[in-house]
């Protein structure tokens, strides 16, 4: 005859896992899956944001209000993240490729990262204007008595003007262009020892557009053959976004 303990089938009975282990299991199990989740949807969109590195390839328009006019701008157009709300602003800064005129998308995102083929892009500035006149209307009153020496043919229409060190220009060069039945065209450029050596800003130039607008435009000096065709196309571009504002915005 066995002698069992007092509690020995109490024992034997009772549950191998309790009841609050497997719900702590469970609840761990759901934060797990939770956790999963979430940095499934966070990766991607970091993944999406690293890709961008700050660009956007929305088409969605943004009004900005600068001065007195207002341009209607697509959000991939415009550099800068802080810029991309609708709003009055000092200024906005956009970025387009050349010759197409459009800004950042997947298929070109290359040319926007990567800085040996930025040279395909144009930078634009645009702000308040703070002068009567724009670069063409400041040749005479102003560069004419800035200008070092001689000037020189140079290419594609163009005559090239040397610039006093001492009035704050080192290194670079006016150049000029006569046009029918409009304002000379003048832009500022520090010119490569060699074409190579070309960056995506070298040369710039300002345009009035709009009411109050001032224009600033940079591009590579590897387009200069293409002067006046960059000058109408940038003109176009911001005419084109320019909105009337409403008698209550006035």
């Amino acid at each position: 005859m066995s002698h069992l303990a007092p509690n020995a089938a109490a024992v034997d009975e009772s549950p191998i896992l309790s009841s609050g282990f497997l719900i702590r299991v469970t609840a761990a199990v759901a934060v797990l899956a939770v956790l999963t989740i979430a940095i499934s949807l966070g990766g991607r969109w970091f993944g999406r944001h690293i890709t961008l590195a700050g660009n956007s390839d929305s088409t969605q328009a943004v009004s900005i209000t600068i001065g007195r006019d207002t341009l209607n701008l697509s959000e991939n157009t415009i550099r800068f993240p802080s810029q991309r709300h609708a709003g009055v602003a000092e200024r906005a800064d956009l970025y387009l490729t050349w010759p197409e005129m459009q800004g950042y998308t997947k298929n070109d995102r290359e040319r926007f990262d990567d800085v040996a083929q930025s040279a395909g892009l144009i930078f634009l500035q645009i702000t308040q204007s703070t002068m009567s006149r724009d670069m063409s209307g400041r040749i005479e009153p102003i560069y004419a008595h800035l200008m070092d020496g001689i000037a020189k043919p140079y290419a594609d229409g163009l005559t090239l003007h040397h610039l006093r060190a001492d009035a704050g220009y080192t290194g670079e060069v006016l150049l000029t262009a006569e046009r029918p039945n409009t304002a000379d065209y003048a832009v500022r450029c520090i010119l490569p020892e060699s074409p190579e050596l070309a960056t995506s800003g070298d040369c710039q130039r300002d345009i009035k557009v709009g009411k109050d607008l001032s224009v600033l435009y940079r591009f590579s000096s590897r387009h200069l053959n293409d002067w006046d065709h960059i000058d109408a196309a940038i003109r176009s571009f911001v005419e084109a976004r320019l909105a009337t504002r409403s008698a209550t915005s006035r």
